[in-house]
């Protein structure tokens, strides 16, 4: 391993290359494992190699694939993508062989599922079924051990004949590798079971048998669970001892992995701050002599050039920023920092999709995994002059992709400031990151000759005078959003009833005690705004509240959390039956509804509202009423398009398309909005 080069002025750390197994890297940023769902579909491979293109010449120093399993029972779906004969290494070629031509340096993530691959088939190193899944797992004999480990050497041999410049060894997350070594899921008495020294035999003979398979110009890179965070998971002392057997087996770079799926700790959600696990990588620091990888919530450059600078690790991992974003380092080398468009780790669109089976994508930026439907740039230049009404994440991506065309854009904004829902999604603590959506997008807009029309109300009267003074609009994208639905409730007009937008701008001094109307996603926020704690959520405040060991002596790494208190006294109400918070996202929905239990917060379904009267609300539960006391009442009940002036327009002839909130206003879906308008301005 060496890395020498002239200094980066503002990122001399990240920005310093390494050579691992005769592969150099320009500099210390890898581009995480994520599966794309592409894999699995028809032509999915050439779309994939495109997707990774880009970010070969977007600067990533490695790129690490989406998992592929070695064998049939390790896919994590019944049709998920295996690498385990000769004549799939053609496909794979193809990604090898584009990433190579853009510059860049690509590895396959070879992963088994075990417990946790979701189909009757599963295997693991004992019989126990993962509390994430419905299949029950078979328990591998000694004969299927060996033969699995046969399975990774054969795809680790056909990833190298395919091109790659290497393998990620997936030991984490809770994954098969991660099942034999804890106790938690290894229950076996045979040589892979009992000691430690037995359980870790299963990844050291992986290691050690691709790099006695593959040579030593293949790099491999070993992804070790540092912090399992569920019970009878690893300790410290194993974590360490784990390392250096795998290093001594052949490993050139260990990457970090926390927690696995099961645990009920947040560890890549919005709400995990900023590196928030970073330290845990620099206890192993000094440790073990290769490389080390840090990752989690690293969004930004100078995030990450901090973590290297502190002696976090050697390189970080960035997963989800690079769908945000792929040209995300080489803006960062040339000082173009304000044009990237920052992951806001929602989920929404790439991880939520996957685990449904769906292509993953991202809701900032419409183009990932969707590169060969939509060029970089648009080959025809659109002329003319267009209005977009409404300034929030529809109107600003619907303006910027029409700028970028060529054409001449006049945004119309009715309020004093870009960003519609994303200024108040910006309030919800753990959604902070949403005004880094709103920063790229001024940027964007104003670098591009966007005229922002501010506290600019879009009247019908407007394209008549545009048509007058010779510059007639040739188009209107109409995205002015959605206002608050008032539910037809006697009192909903008293003074202590108040809609959510005003909770969330501040214009309402919110009571000791409140009843939320509404267990949609917008209730949860709200809720989540006023019961949230005051001070800044630092790394150890997250830490002590969720219960994690930061000397990590237990194992697992987790401690009793301790919840600071509340201010306030909250009801959340759902007029349906059943749990509030169903239809939230799959990967961070159990965050929302555990958080809200954990500090008190009452969800009650099943509520007909009969009446807001001064003092309080009151409703009607399983045929009993009863009156809640509170000091406001706040309405998280649905929204309204904003559309009512579209027929007033279509008159002029010029044409007119609705898009996001302001056509369907169910769910205030940003990553449809921000798309739609996307679409639009590129069908042009």
């Amino acid at each position: 391993m060496t890395g020498s080069a002239p200094s980066h002025p503002k990122y001399p750390h990240l920005m310093q290359p390494l050579d691992v197994a005769g592969m150099r890297m320009p500099n210390r940023a890898i581009m995480g494992s994520m599966h794309m769902n592409l894999e699995e579909q028809p032509g999915g491979f050439s779309k994939l190699a495109r997707f990774y293109a880009e970010r070969a010449e977007g600067g990533a120093g490695l790129i690490v694939t989406g998992g592929i399993s070695p064998n049939r029972a390790g896919r994590l779906a019944p049709h998920g993508a295996t690498l385990m004969k000769s004549g799939q290494v053609a496909k794979h070629r193809t990604v090898t062989e584009t990433v190579h031509a853009s510059g860049g340096r690509i590895a396959l993530q070879i992963l088994h599922g075990g417990r946790y691959s979701y189909h009757p088939f599963c295997v693991a190193p004992s019989k126990g079924k993962a509390p994430i899944s419905k299949f029950s797992p078979w328990a591998l004999s000694g004969r299927g051990v060996e033969k699995t480990i046969r399975d990774y050497i054969r795809c680790a041999k056909l990833a190298r004949e395919a091109g790659y410049d290497g393998v990620e060894i997936m030991g984490s997350e809770g994954y098969l590798i991660n099942q034999f070594l804890t106790r938690r899921t290894n229950h076996r008495s045979d040589q892979w079971g009992g000691e430690f020294a037995n359980r870790v035999r299963f990844p050291q003979e992986i290691v050690s048998r691709i790099r006695e398979a593959c040579g030593p110009d293949f790099a491999i890179m070993y992804r070790l669970s540092m912090l399992d965070l569920v019970e009878e998971g690893s300790g410290w002392g194993e974590v360490v001892e784990q390392a250096q057997i795998i290093e001594a087996a052949g490993a050139d770079i260990i990457n970090t992995g926390i927690g696995w799926h099961e645990a009920r700790i947040p560890t890549i959600a919005a709400m995990v701050p900023r590196a928030g696990f970073a330290w845990v990588t620099k206890k192993l620091m000094g440790q073990v002599d290769v490389p080390l990888v840090t990752t989690n919530r690293i969004n930004m450059p100078h995030v990450a050039e901090q973590v290297l600078a502190d002696g976090c690790a050697d390189l970080v991992s960035m997963a989800r920023p690079w769908l945000a974003d792929g040209e995300i380092m080489a803006k960062a080398m040339e000082g173009r920092e304000a044009e990237i468009n920052t992951c806001i780790a929602c989920n929404q669109a790439c991880l939520d999709r996957t685990f449904k089976g769906k292509v993953a994508g991202c809701v900032v930026n419409p183009r990932a995994g969707r590169e060969t439907e939509f060029p970089q740039v648009a080959t025809e230049k659109l002329e003319g002059r267009y209005a977009v009404v409404g300034g929030g994440p529809a109107g600003m991506s619907t303006a910027l992709e029409l700028a970028r065309r060529g054409a001449e854009v006049d945004l119309y904004e009715a309020r004093e400031a870009l960003g519609g829902q994303f200024l108040l999604a910006r309030q919800i603590p753990g959604k902070e990151e949403f005004a880094e959506t709103l920063r790229y997008y001024q940027h964007e807009l104003d670098a591009h000759g966007v005229r922002i029309h501010l506290s600019t109300r879009f009247e019908p009267d407007m394209v008549g005078a545009a048509k007058a003074e010779g510059n007639p609009f040739k188009a209107i994208g109409w995205c002015a959003g959605v206002r608050p639905r008032i539910p037809s409730i006697p009192g909903a007009d008293l003074p202590h009833a108040v809609p959510y937008d005003a909770v969330l701008r501040g214009e309402i001094e919110v009571g000791k005690r409140v009843a939320l109307i509404g267990a949609g996603g917008i209730g949860f926020d709200v809720a989540d705004f006023l019961s949230h704690p005051h001070g800044e959520e630092t790394i150890e405040r997250f830490r002590t509240s969720w219960g994690i060991d930061a000397d990590i002596e237990t194992d697992g790494g987790l401690e009793p959390p301790q919840r600071p208190d509340t201010p306030r006294e909250i009801f959340l109400l759902q007029r349906k039956e059943g749990k509030p918070g169903k239809g939230l996202g799959k990967t961070t929905g159990w965050i929302h509804r555990l958080t809200l239990r954990q500090r008190g917060v009452q969800a009650i379904p099943g509520v007909t509202y009969k009446a807001i009267e001064p003092g309080g609300l009151c409703i009607e539960v399983g045929g009993k009423e009863q009156f809640l006391k509170v000091d406001h009442v706040v309405f998280c009940s649905g929204q309204l398009s904003n559309n009512e002036a579209v027929s007033s327009l279509e008159s002029s002839g010029i044409p007119i398309q609705v898009i996001g909130g302001a056509n369907v206003a169910y769910g205030i879906d940003a990553e449809r909005a921000i798309r739609e308008g996307f679409e639009w301005a590129r069908s042009l």
